[in-house]
């Protein structure tokens, strides 16, 4: 048997007994994308340095241990690597068939957040405390369950053969199975992931070739969406803040424009080379909010300059142009499809985070892939490393 099944037939997946073949010379090892693993694994190295210089003053959250966020992190990316391996060997066709429950136990987890377990951190009730210090962001889950829900509707009959291309019946099926938890997370609110939802439907329904009249009514109504939005004054008063800030740099500068305007002082302060790793006055003297978070490109521009910020980007890239070129040498839809929603998350929510320090974007409360300190977020990313290596270590060995 030759073609897309060749590798699940050699052992590959979860029929193989153990991992003792995991690096033979025919297994996984010699099919993975390195470049996309190393770009990764680099982020997510220079995220600690980062992460560490960011809080190791910082004794109001770091409990007196200047360790206690860095060792967080490395724990953070060590499991999230372990929950990339984990993807690739069960594989991306067989977690296509466990689509259901992945979906289901991704709404019920946003719906858990509506409720008394739920937890407010930054004006942003989405968070559940799961105790010991550590907390989970089920929305986060929910961008790899849109990713995979949809690609499962849409691809269906295509790459059974049956259609060209999808028809109008089943893009509305896959826009519903997005919107239900779009919806929910809306009313947590979490304006930010809702956006990178948003953007993976629209890279989700250019990738399945369903008919570009979707993206421009969806991008219409998104447009007349947002008015309505603004216009019933249903946005949080801290939203609108956030965006008249945006419209106006020099609104409120001590207020709701503090932030921004302390990530463009700690960026341009860094120059060409930065003032070298632990000598930020910015970032010493503690004058930029959630640091270690949604502002930890600051940290890069401030101590590493152009050429550390540069660098974050450049391999950000990296992950970027190999997604893509793993959707477009997958031989099936299904593939394609989990591949390109991939792009648009990890491409938009990159260009939102570094946007939004550079004053070019509204501030968002979005993650730096790999970089950012955060559980539930590091978990997400490195599955969806997991989709990618398994679409390509899966494709024929001609591919």
């Amino acid at each position: 048997m030759t073609g897309a099944n060749s590798f699940q037939v050699s052992g590959y997946g979860p029929q193989r007994a153990g991992w003792t073949r995991l690096f033979a010379r025919d297994s996984l090892a010699r099919r993975l994308d390195w470049p996309i693993l190393l770009a990764a694994l680099a982020l997510s190295a220079i995220g600690s340095v980062l992460v560490f210089s960011a809080t190791r003053n910082r004794t109001e959250i770091n409990q007196g241990d200047p360790y206690y966020f860095l060792l967080r992190h490395i724990l953070n990316t060590g499991i999230g690597f372990a929950l990339m391996l984990g993807t690739v060997w069960l594989g991306h066709r067989t977690l296509r068939t466990a689509v259901p429950i992945l979906y289901g136990a991704s709404v019920f987890l946003i719906l858990m957040v509506l409720t008394p377990l739920g937890s407010t951190v930054n004006g942003a009730h989405s968070w559940i405390v799961v105790g010991g210090g550590f907390s989970l962001q089920p929305s986060e889950f929910v961008k790899v369950t849109i990713i995979l829900g949809m690609a499962m509707l849409l691809a269906a009959r295509v790459d059974a053969g049956d259609k060209p291309y999808p028809d109008q019946r089943t893009v509305l099926q896959a826009l519903g199975l997005a919107a239900v938890p779009m919806l929910i997370v809306m009313l947590m609110p979490d304006l930010g992931s809702v956006m990178v939802m948003v953007i993976i439907v629209l890279g989700v329904l250019l990738a399945s070739g369903a008919s570009n009249r979707w993206v421009f009514g969806l991008l219409s109504a998104g447009a007349i969406g947002a008015i309505a939005v603004w216009q019933l004054h249903i946005l949080d008063d801290y939203q609108i803040a956030r965006f008249a800030a945006f419209a106006n740099p020099s609104l409120d500068p001590a207020g709701v424009g503090y932030n921004t305007n302390q990530a463009r002082i700690a960026i341009g302060s860094g120059g060409l080379t930065g003032s070298g790793l632990f000598h930020g006055s910015q970032t010493t003297g503690q004058f930029v909010p959630e640091q270690q978070t949604d502002f930890v490109f600051t940290v890069a521009g401030e101590e590493l300059g152009f050429v550390g910020a540069g660098l974050i980007i450049l391999l950000l890239g990296v992950v970027l142009w190999r997604a893509c070129r793993i959707a477009r040498e997958t031989t099936e839809l299904y593939g394609t499809i989990v591949a390109a929603g991939i792009v648009a998350w990890f491409a938009f929510q990159s260009f939102e985070n570094i946007g939004m320090t550079l004053g070019i974007m509204p501030v968002t409360g979005l993650p730096l892939p790999f970089v950012s300190y955060g559980g539930t977020s590091m978990f997400a990313v490195w599955v969806a490393v997991g989709l990618l290596q398994s679409i390509r270590v899966q494709r024929p060995m001609s591919a």
